[in-house]
């Protein structure tokens, strides 16, 4: 497994991962502009709570992402069935 070490928001980490380094650092680019587009809305609020919105966001994201999976693949198999029907 692949190991990684990059600055993240100001933040020096290192970690294990299967993903590439494209990948990881895809990520990265995703995590610190959706960090500064909160930072941008103006309010005064900590870093940390910052990093929670942050993660929660991008939790919902990946909710949506698995519902829409998951809708897409029964209508697939709904398809599916129907060619096998004919």
């Amino acid at each position: 497994m692949p190991s990684h070490s990059l600055q993240v928001l100001g933040m020096h980490v290192s970690f294990t991962a299967e993903a590439d380094q494209h990948r990881v650092e895809n990520a990265k680019r995703l995590a610190e502009k959706r960090y500064h587009e909160l930072e941008q809305r103006g309010t005064q609020i900590s870093r940390e709570r910052l990093l929670v919105f942050l993660a929660l966001g991008l939790a919902d994201d990946l909710l949506q992402a698995n519902q829409e999976c998951a809708a897409m693949q029964e209508r697939l198999h709904a398809l599916l069935a129907k060619i096998d029907e004919e």
